[in-house]
């Protein structure tokens, strides 16, 4: 039996562990060509076909195009963890996991906002099962089968991300997560080029090096350690190989170099990967996040501009570039235009397609500046619609203490 003090820091590790998970295997929302992607295996048009699908967030059209490749491909892990990987996103979207509005913060680590669906749920139990018994039926022909040993730790990795944020079970999304990164971390000793496997075992390494002293010399007595400089150089050996997981590798390392203090290193490498995927709100909504961080204000309005404006040109296949409008709305507040922010803000009245816990934050700024403009009715009228809205959210909480 697990003492309490470990199964704590069992919880808050997986908890962890699984956000960067998520980003692992998060979708890109790009809408690039099929022979623009890196190489990714099995390396055929459908299966390329499929990841623009995926990456351009057609969850639909690429899962059957994916079910198409399992089925030719049923003894290949890799197509079954491709299909696996997007079934899993695919439900996390539908859960509410994804929002933009929680995107690369904690509040991943709060409640889904609609549980899981149970035809779902036996899906990816499905598959997991079905990449798991091929990756260790092969393992025990060859144990050192860099392949198979690398398409398992993916597949834990995918393990993690689902006990930890579907089935809530954090400590077993620790055991699948440590598994993970010793499949990569043996890959990258039989193969030191592999570049590929830099990306978990560097996540793994800046994660568990970025906790606070105590937690980290607790982790240390359980036998878990890290180092966010070893992190970083691993996921720059990623970025910088020709292998799949690069994109993930960059997207993962701007968020590291940021958390770093960084933000011109970080900032350069989103406008980098904007320029790579321009369809890729999320990337865009960063470049003004890194602006803002750097006091850099104007250009930070700017950026925000051209996101809602390319927005509203159909320039992004899903709602969610919405966010930008809030986020102008907030910098325009904290620099005390306060009718700037207003008209920021009620940009979103005419936009029903965003999610609502955008409407919701757009409404419950706009409360806040009327009742800095001493304009109570109309404040209240805006936090009554945060609450309309969906009561049960944290925008809907501060709404109900505004009311009074």
């Amino acid at each position: 039996m697990d003492c309490p003090g470990r199964l704590g820091l069992s919880r808050r590790l997986g908890r962890i562990l699984g956000i960067c998970l998520i980003l692992l295997f998060s979708p890109l929302a790009v809408a690039v060509q099929a022979a623009d992607l890196p190489p990714f295996r099995p390396d055929d048009a459908l299966t390329r076909e499929a990841l623009r699908h995926f990456y351009n967030m057609e969850y639909d059209r690429a899962i059957a195009d994916y079910e198409k490749v399992s089925d030719a491909r049923s003894d290949d892990p890799f197509a079954i963890n491709n299909l696996l990987n997007c079934q899993i996103v695919r439900e996390l979207y539908r859960m509410g996991m994804l929002d933009p509005t929680d995107y690369l913060s904690d509040n991943f680590l709060g409640s889904p906002k609609r549980p899981a669906g149970a035809a779902a749920v036996r899906t990816i139990a499905e598959l997991l099962g079905r990449a798991t018994a091929l990756e260790e039926k092969r393992l025990r022909v060859d144990p050192n089968d860099v392949n198979m040993l690398y398409a398992r730790g993916v597949t834990r990795a995918m393990r993690s991300s689902y006990t930890g944020l579907i089935d809530r079970s954090w400590f077993a999304a620790l055991r699948s997560a440590e598994g993970s990164r010793r499949d990569h971390e043996r890959v990258l000793k039989l193969s030191p080029s592999f570049s590929d496997a830099d990306l978990i075992v560097g996540t793994h390494d800046y994660v568990l090096g970025s906790l606070p002293w105590a937690v980290k010399a607790a982790a240390a007595v359980v036998g878990f350690s890290g180092s966010r400089e070893r992190g970083i150089e691993e996921l720059q050996a990623a970025a910088h190989g020709a292998g799949h997981a690069s994109i993930d590798a960059k997207i993962l390392l701007a968020l590291f170099l940021r958390r770093e203090g960084r933000l011109d290193d970080a900032l350069n490498l989103v406008r980098e990967l904007t320029q790579l995927f321009p369809h890729n709100f999320i990337f865009a909504l960063q470049e003004g996040d890194l602006l803002r961080a750097s006091d850099r204000t104007q250009e930070a309005l700017e950026a925000y501009r051209h996101v809602w404006d390319e927005g509203q040109a159909g320039q992004f296949s899903v709602g969610g570039y919405e966010l930008a409008a809030v986020n102008m709305g907030d910098l325009q507040l904290a620099s005390k235009d306060a009718l700037a922010a207003l008209s920021s803000y009620n940009l979103l009245e005419a936009t029903l397609q965003a999610p609502p816990e955008i409407r919701q934050r757009a409404f419950l700024g706009a409360g806040r500046v009327y009742d800095l403009l001493l304009q109570r009715d109309l404040a209240l009228q805006k936090y009554r619609s945060v609450i309309g809205i969906d009561g049960s959210t944290e925008w809907a909480r501060q709404a109900r203490k505004a009311l009074g």
